[in-house]
């Protein structure tokens, strides 16, 4: 069963980075609503409360309920910028969504079966190249996660966008840009054997010690 995100928001007159930092020193993260062919919002949304729903993988790629002055509107996270150095949300863009207007989003993609594939039990390392993809659909279609089973892949083998079962009504844009954009996103691959530095001292040693016996040998 999916999840219901509701976020309360109150609607802000004040613009700015005065206004923001303002904001900011009350717990509040300011924000956009924009889309739709409406008027852009500008809003303000209590942090903390916000911190709690970004614990959640889905609250990234789903259809959010955001009530701003006891009004609900349908929306989806578009951007959200955070502080370089603290755990601190400094602003958020939310996007309107019509129910039968197609939309982008990025959604996360879920490698199953790792741990049984041929590839890993024979040593191989299991390398995701991406981690979410762009897809396009109507708000009802927009999956939380797109799951990819890897259970049968032996070393070398991969999985490319064109590959991903996708479910209805959910397509990858970039796939329609050419063969150029059908990018691999997983693949097992060998494991690197590397030399320790006392196994390459001992050899050096040796080929050294055999070079010496010869030239003795020699004279």
């Amino acid at each position: 069963m999916a999840e219901d995100f509701n976020l309360n928001a109150e609607s802000r007159s004040d613009t700015g980075k005065g206004a923001s930092r303002r904001l900011r020193r009350t717990g509040l993260v300011p924000g956009i609503i924009y889309g739709s062919d409406k008027e852009p919002e500008m809003i303000s949304v209590n942090h903390n409360e916000l911190v709690l729903h970004l614990d959640n993988e889905a609250f990234y790629s789903h259809i959010l309920t955001v009530t701003v002055d006891g009004k609900t509107q349908k929306v989806v996270l578009k951007d959200l910028q955070r502080h370089p150095a603290k755990p601190f949300v400094m602003h958020l863009d939310l996007l309107r969504v019509k129910s039968g207007e197609k939309l982008k989003m990025s959604v996360p993609l879920h490698f199953e079966n790792m741990e049984t594939a041929p590839g890993a039990k024979a040593g191989g390392i299991a390398s995701q190249h991406v981690t979410e993809v762009e897809v396009s659909c109507l708000p009802k279609d927009l999956p939380e996660y797109i799951s990819i089973d890897v259970g049968a892949l032996e070393i070398g083998d991969s999985v490319h966008l064109s590959e991903v079962k996708l479910p209805e009504g959910v397509e990858i844009p970039a796939l329609a840009l050419g063969e150029d954009h059908d990018q691999a996103i997983f693949a097992f691959v060998a494991a690197r054997k590397e030399v320790e530095p006392e196994e390459e001292a001992v050899e050096g040693g040796e080929e050294a010690a055999a070079e010496g016996g010869e030239e003795e040998t020699e004279e």
